[in-house]
């Protein structure tokens, strides 16, 4: 069966994960300790930050979770926090930092136009919020271009498990094995192979490296760059005369 949809992560994939995303991180860590440094620090490191090498640690809970899952961990370390409020000041300080510090890996409108050219769905399935999508992509012209989007609370579920594959393809008629999901992490190859994607392919701009994905990966590509020619040569030679 062919291709008819691309699915992406977007933290990672669509956005360089540490440049987008470790000021965030910091930012976060220290609202939720109340601006203690030392305390901030060791959030950071319970998250999976490793100071020494500047990273976030591929399948920890900053590398891959949602906002719920990072505030649940920093819980255990704050006594007398409360969970929904923590969640909330977390995600508040994400949603302000994707308006400043989201970083394409590459110019995302032409690229999401020429797959659109190609008659492909397009959509996005994502640990971040609804708010952080819109936040974090609205100034890059590719909001009206997307078909799906399914942020951690959209009510479709979260990766590892295949709720936004599957709501993916409730909403645009596609079958999962017409399906190419397009990740930087454990997470998204897991829910593409839970939800019987027809293609799973991993990114090199996130947490993880090469020998992390290629287990979970029919293919993992330096970046998005490559996405096209790797439709042409799935698609062969009248995919690549359509494209």
């Amino acid at each position: 069966m062919s291709i008819a949809g691309v699915l992406f992560d977007k933290d990672g994939t669509l956005l360089d994960y540490h440049r987008s995303w470790l000021p965030a991180n910091k930012g976060a860590a220290l609202v939720a300790a109340d601006g203690d440094q030392a305390l901030a620090e060791r959030l950071l490191a319970l998250g999976g930050y490793d100071a020494e090498q500047g990273v976030i640690l591929p399948g920890s809970v900053l590398a891959a979770g949602t906002t719920a899952e990072i505030a649940a961990l920093w819980a255990e370390a704050l006594p007398g926090s409360e969970l929904e409020a923590l969640t909330a000041r977390i995600d508040g300080v994400f949603v302000a930092a994707g308006l400043t510090d989201a970083t394409p890996v590459t110019e995302l409108a032409p690229l999401f136009q020429r797959l659109k050219a190609r008659s492909l769905a397009l959509g996005i399935a994502t640990s971040d919020s609804l708010q952080g999508v819109m936040a974090s992509l609205g100034r890059f012209g590719v909001l009206e271009l997307l078909d799906f989007i399914s942020g951690y609370d959209s009510g479709h579920g979260n990766k590892p498990g295949p709720g936004p594959l599957l709501a993916f393809c409730d909403s645009t008629g596609l079958a999962p094995a017409q399906v190419a999901v397009v990740g930087d992490n454990a997470h998204d190859l897991e829910m593409a192979r839970s939800g019987g994607a027809g293609l799973r392919v991993g990114v090199l701009t996130g947490t993880s490296r090469r020998n992390d994905l290629e287990p979970l990966a029919d293919n993992v590509l330096a970046d998005i760059t490559e996405l096209e020619a790797l439709l042409d040569e799935i698609a062969g030679p009248a995919g690549q005369a359509r494209g």
